[in-house]
């Protein structure tokens, strides 16, 4: 996804820039609205106004930051870990610079699009009680210090970049750090009042199937639109996401089946959204053969692994963001080691596999790929919520709040007047 940027505007490609508007416009509607909605039905009446509110709010300040410095310490050309000042506040970007062949704002803003929804993406984590102040202050922190760092190392120039690691649309920059993220913030933040003894059911699944149709179509500009062009590695992006999408919504609904008689919608769209997140960083290095195994696997693996992190581990991550988004994106991010080789018949890799390492080497850099991400990931956003919560003299509502509802007791507002 790097692109060097240059000043000459004949460069132009209209083909390339019009898919990319596109795409941009995509990504955006994945967080506002279906990201909105589909943690929105998710969780319990009293807070789907909190919720919505999170994810929009999200979407402001993560877009100004990354105006003011994210752009700039990300694809900066700085060292490389982090990228340098010379793009503050998009500065020498004008209609005539170019990234590659597209407009440079267009490659900034299609980037944007990437920062909004990955800080987002931890909220369904820490949902129905954290202080919505909280929240702002830890999402803007973690933009800067997790997000920006690791996109930088990855497709900035970085040296996770240099060695070769292979992550197309951001298994390791966004479901990754999202994941563990959320997983981090489960554990400092502790549980819901009444977990594991309290029935907690999505208050609106009429709304989460919503939003998960409107993921469904925005992913095809989330990893199609990741290769910059409009060419054949965007059109096989698009096509192995869509098959690694309703493999993993099949095979999750096919466990269910088998193992509670009856299949449920909830298990259909996150089998969905696994598929969908598992996919992502292989998407430009796969052929239609391998999306079908990585779906089913990212079905399977990512169903049990929520069974493990709240029954086994006890841990209450509210919608299932580390066992969908970090073990998909962790599944993936391996996964497209394998199957980016050129030597595996009709499973082969698709686009890129040229240029591919052995097998053996390139999962072995994938690998070190996702223990360097999880660990500084974990570690930073640990430090990161201790520190808002002496900011904010503690990360939770009180007890009362979170029985009454983060709606009324954070936003004075109702979600629904019956």
């Amino acid at each position: 996804m790097v692109l060097a940027p240059v000043v000459n505007a004949s460069g132009l490609d209209g083909a390339n820039t019009a898919w990319i508007l596109t795409a941009t416009a995509l990504v955006l509607f994945m967080t506002l609205p279906g990201l909105s909605l589909f943690y929105g039905g998710l969780v319990r009446s009293k807070n789907i106004l909190s919720v919505l509110m999170q994810c929009f709010a999200i979407a402001c300040i993560a877009s100004l930051l990354w105006l003011i410095v994210g752009y700039s310490l990300s694809f900066g050309e700085g060292n490389a870990y982090i990228g340098d000042f010379s793009n503050v506040l998009f500065a020498g970007m004008g209609r005539d610079t170019l990234a590659g062949d597209i407009p440079e704002p267009l490659f900034a803003l299609f980037q944007m699009t990437f920062a909004v929804i990955t800080p987002a993406l931890i909220v369904g984590a820490f949902a129905e009680r954290m202080k919505f102040s909280s929240m702002l202050i830890f999402s803007a922190f973690w933009l800067l210090a997790v997000y920006v760092p690791v996109c930088h190392w990855v497709w900035g120039g970085g040296f996770l970049g240099q060695w070769g690691l292979l992550d197309f649309a951001g298994g390791t920059v966004v479901h990754i750090t999202a994941g563990v993220g959320a997983l981090v913030a489960a554990l400092v933040i502790g549980q819901r009042s009444g977990f594991a003894t309290t029935a907690m059911p999505p208050h609106n699944m009429t709304m989460t199937i919503t939003g998960a149709g409107m993921l469904w179509v925005g992913w095809f500009g989330f990893n199609g639109g990741s290769a910059l062009a409009a060419n054949g590695d965007a059109a096989m992006a698009m096509l192995v996401t869509h098959i690694s999408a309703a493999a993993g919504s099949l095979a999750w609904m096919t466990i269910e089946w088998i193992k509670f008689r009856k299949p449920s919608v909830l298990g259909i769209v996150t089998g969905m959204v696994a598929g969908l997140g598992t996919i992502t960083p292989a998407s430009g290095f796969v052929g239609p053969g391998g999306a079908l195994v990585i779906g089913l696997l990212a079905g399977v693996i990512c169903f049990f692994m929520t069974q493990v992190v709240k029954r086994v581990w006890k841990i209450d991550d509210s919608l299932d963001v580390f066992p969908v988004h970090g073990v998909g994106g962790i599944l993936g991010t391996l996964l497209a080691g394998v199957f980016a080789s050129p030597h595996l018949g009709v499973f082969s890799g698709y686009g890129f596999s040229d240029a591919v390492n052995g097998m053996g080497e390139q999962v072995w850099v994938q690998f070190l790929g996702v223990v360097i991400t999880f660990t500084y990931t974990a570690v930073v956003t640990w430090i990161l919520l201790k520190i808002t919560g002496v900011l904010t003299s503690g990360l939770r509502v009180t007890k009362e709040e979170e029985q009454i509802g983060l709606d009324i007791t954070m936003h004075e507002e109702e979600g629904y007047k019956l």
